[in-house]
This record gives C-alpha cells, structure tokens and sequence, in this order.
C-alpha cells in the first residue's frame, strides 16, 4: 500500500513518525491538543480542513501533497475522473480537490459543496487568492469581519491571507467551484 492510499489519520502519523516528531511536540507545534492528535491518528474522527491545515504546516506538506499520488516518471493525467477528486472536507462540508498529481501545479481547483448549516468552522487562512462562483444555493462568506451573502451566479474573489469562512444558513444545499493559488491549499 503505498503512503497515500492510507487513510488520513495512519498517514499523518507516519508523517509525524517520519519526522522523528512526538504528538506531544506536534501538539505543542500546532496549537491543537495531544488528545485530539492522537484521536485523528487513530482515525476515530475526520479533522476539519482548518486543523489538518495546521498539522500540515508543523509537517511543511500542503493539503494538495498530502493527499495527492506520487507522480513517478509518467506524464501527470490530462483527464481526472469524478472518483478521483480528492474529498478534503468535513462535518457537512465537502471540499473536493480536483489534483492530477502534478506537484508542481500553481494553481488548484475545488467542487464545493455545502449542506443546510454547515459551515468551515473557524475561519481559514492560506497564501494566495481565491476565486468562486456560486452554481446553487446561498453561502454567507466572512472575511476582514465583513459578511457577504452570496447566491447562485454570483462570484468572489478574496486575498486568503486573511481569514474567512463559508457557512450555509439557509435550508438547500450550495454548490461552488473555486480556484486558488498558489497550488498550496
């Protein structure tokens, strides 16, 4: 089985064992507690995207490396079927990262998609700037304390540096298509 067919929480625990680090010091690196760690370790719960995010910084990987294939010496594909896309998210949200396993992209691509109330959870932040539009559903995206309620066929472009978040409050589901870059996300 190679390391990334592993499921997450195996696959970040060889990725802190690799770097010789302990949960303790990654919890201490992280912000997060040594409980949670260990718990997403042990595949018992799903990290929301803004928590993998920071075991991802401890570990210098982005959320594109860690959940990509290795490319070997073959040309990166050109078509990605659907049960390809790579699902980042959670609790509601799903995040599905459209990545060819070309690691040396610059730019990134999500199918979002929102269920009535769910939401990022607290606010993401990333380098680079993102796009989206809206193909269904309302969203209410917070950045800089501002709100913006949004509905289908309306876009956004945002500086991810500062932080933000996306939450459905209303009572359909909402679907987005974003692009970011850098490849980072």
């Amino acid at each position: 089985m190679n390391e990334a067919t592993l499921a997450p929480g195996r696959r970040l625990s060889q990725i802190r064992q690799e770097l010789g680090l302990s949960q303790r010091r990654v919890a201490e690196l992280s912000g997060l507690t040594h409980s949670a760690i260990s718990t997403i370790e042990q595949d018992k719960v799903s990290p929301a995207v803004s928590t993998l995010q920071k075991l991802l910084k401890v570990y210098g990987l982005s959320l594109s490396e860690f959940f990509s294939e290795p490319v070997k010496d073959e040309a990166p594909k050109v078509v990605v079927e659907a049960d390809e896309l790579i699902d980042i998210g959670s609790q509601g949200v799903s995040l599905k990262l459209i990545h060819n396993g070309n690691p040396t992209c610059s730019l990134a691509m999500l199918l979002e998609t929102y269920e009535p109330g769910a939401t990022t959870g607290e606010k993401i932040r990333h380098q680079g700037e993102e796009t989206g539009t809206l193909l269904e559903g309302e969203i209410t995206l917070t950045i800089g304390g501002q709100h913006y309620a949004l509905h289908a066929g309306q876009s956004y472009v945002i500086n991810t540096g500062c932080p933000h978040s996306f939450t459905n409050t209303s009572t359909r589901l909402c679907r987005i298509v974003s692009a970011h870059t850098p490849a980072t996300f």
